[in-house]
């Protein structure tokens, strides 16, 4: 006996589109049979979870802070993911945009000029790019697995910032601690509204890039093409499209954005550059980009709920006690829903007996 997975011959375009809402209702239904194992009050738990944190005028601006890097990285990925490559090394692309766009404020530490900030950003969106390509290589060179090498790529980028911080970039006058100089005020994310929060510029290029991806998959034949080679190779190909140079802009495209994410949190939210600068951003994305859809428009919508897992989780665990890593299990539950969904809505599965497996096989013979 085995269970198998059938496609369907056609499937629900409603239910494809309620997929993500149908993932969420599941999610938060897992997440209040999860808080009374834990001898909580569920009501008391989800108001904590997703109502407390938008109450305050600060934790809306908290909110925003931690939307812009899961919006970038998300709106990169689906670029990645509807060309049919898997770059699941995002987290590192991020690290290394924000090690690369860092060299100037802590090199130079004393320069002032308007242009510091744009630079950093460029080199930032440099550094996650080129090492995105690094997986991009390894596939049109070497035929290798983009979703190991990616991974992979990873724990170098996680290792090599711990190695920095305590290492040569160490902050001289830091007393020892794992961190870098903190950055001059022309090498500081701008705030948006200082008097009462501090959402910074990164979330308006989250914006930006949202609806210049969304151009582009829906008005321009560089969409045409990311969509074309990632339903068909074969396809594209007699369309006189390269999947070679479609893998590479996609790697490089998306760890661009990464790139971007992780120069712009350690410019705004952080303004040094410590071991962790990033609580798994580019993991997290993952599920967003598949929340959304993998449509800009959608994935910006699903950045502002997964922010609010963050924040939720933080205001839970000191509102009513909830563990630290509750804020990971729900990211857990939402990523395993929508798959479950998105599953089940295009297969439907089919319990195969010995029985009816021989029956089926000496009918094709």
């Amino acid at each position: 006996m085995r269970i198998e997975l059938e496609k369907r011959p056609a499937y629900s375009a409603l239910f494809s589109m309620l997929s993500p809402f149908i993932a969420l209702g599941l999610t938060i239904i897992a997440g209040a049979i999860l808080f009374t194992a834990l001898g909580k009050n569920p009501i008391d738990a989800l108001y904590s979870f997703f109502i407390e944190p938008l109450t305050e005028l600060w934790s809306l601006h908290e909110l925003l802070i931690k939307a812009a890097p899961l919006i970038l990285i998300a709106v990169g990925l689906s670029v990645c993911f509807r060309s049919n490559n898997w770059n699941i090394g995002a987290e590192g692309q991020f690290i290394m945009g924000g090690v690369v766009g860092s060299i100037v404020p802590i090199y130079f530490h004393e320069w002032n000029s308007f242009v510091v900030l744009p630079l950093m950003l460029i080199m930032g969106m440099i550094g996650g790019a080129l090492y995105a390509g690094i997986p991009a290589l390894l596939k049109t060179r070497f035929n290798t697995n983009e979703i190991l090498s990616s991974l992979m790529l990873v724990y170098v980028a996680e290792l090599f910032l711990d190695w920095l911080v305590r290492g040569p970039w160490r902050n001289p006058e830091g007393v020892n601690f794992p961190e870098s100089r903190s950055f001059n005020d022309s090498a500081v994310l701008p705030e948006l509204f200082p008097a009462s929060g501090g959402a910074n510029m990164g979330i308006i290029f989250a914006l930006i890039a949202t609806l210049l991806t969304w151009f582009m998959m829906r008005h321009m034949l560089k969409g045409f093409e990311v969509s074309v080679l990632g339903q068909s190779a074969r396809a594209g190909r007699f369309a006189g499209f390269s999947s070679t140079k479609m893998i590479f802009f996609a790697f490089l495209f998306s760890g661009a954005l990464a790139g971007l994410a992780g120069i712009s949190e350690v410019s705004g939210a952080i303004g040094r550059l410590q071991p962790d600068i990033s609580p798994a951003y580019g993991f997290t994305a993952i599920i967003v980009a598949f929340l959304g859809r993998l449509n800009p428009l959608g994935i910006f919508a699903a950045g502002i709920i997964l922010a609010l897992t963050y924040l939720g989780g933080e205001a839970a665990q000191i509102s009513i006690g909830l563990p630290d890593k509750v804020a990971r299990v729900f990211q857990g539950f939402l990523l395993f829903f929508v798959l479950a969904c998105d599953t089940l809505i295009h297969y439907r599965v089919r319990l195969v007996t010995a029985v009816k497996a021989r029956t089926e096989g000496e009918g094709a013979s």
